[in-house]
């Protein structure tokens, strides 16, 4: 498998970076950049990673199947998740994420038929003081609101997601 001149570049350097025999340390760094250029983690992209790592293909499987940020099936191009876990339940984490399921018409794990949007229910972000949290790609959202929400939703349909942030 051949990835961007920009990801085969930045693969060598992970490489390069662990000591000597432990270049599985690398596995999981280059399924999440993978991951972020292919859309999701494939069969193709797991045998490369294997390879490249020096591990097998079951090795690889292991680590997919033990974290939830690794996904088989492509995302949305905006993957939004909210976290459910106890501190963002106790302020309206489960409202919120029912509302985000009525108002997007999906389900947990879910992509919208535009493939636009794709949507998934987390344990925890690890933003316990800033709940209820939700994450769109690799931002943080934090007191989010049902309003707040339909007005983040609204700005990934309309292009305008992230132009006026500070």
């Amino acid at each position: 498998m051949t990835f961007s001149p920009a990801l085969e570049a930045r693969f060598a350097k992970l490489l390069t970076i662990y000591p000597t025999g432990r270049q599985r340390s690398a596995v999981v760094p280059m399924l999440l950049y993978a991951q972020d250029e292919v859309g999701c983690v494939n069969q193709e992209v797991v045998e490369e990673v294997a390879r490249r790592c020096g591990v097998s293909a079951l090795q690889v499987d292991e680590v997919i199947g033990y974290y939830s940020m690794l996904h088989r099936k492509p995302l949305g191009k905006f993957h939004v998740q909210v976290c459910t876990n106890i501190a963002c339940q106790a302020v309206g984490a489960e409202e919120l994420w029912e509302h985000a399921c009525e108002s997007l018409k999906l389900k947990n794990k879910q992509v919208s038929a535009d493939g636009l949007i794709s949507l998934e229910e987390v344990e925890c972000m690890g933003a316990c003081s800033w709940a209820p949290a939700i994450q769109i790609n690799y931002d943080f959202h934090h007191f989010v609101t049902n309003g707040e929400f339909d007005k983040l939703i609204a700005s990934l349909r309309d292009g305008n997601y992230g132009k006026n942030a500070s």
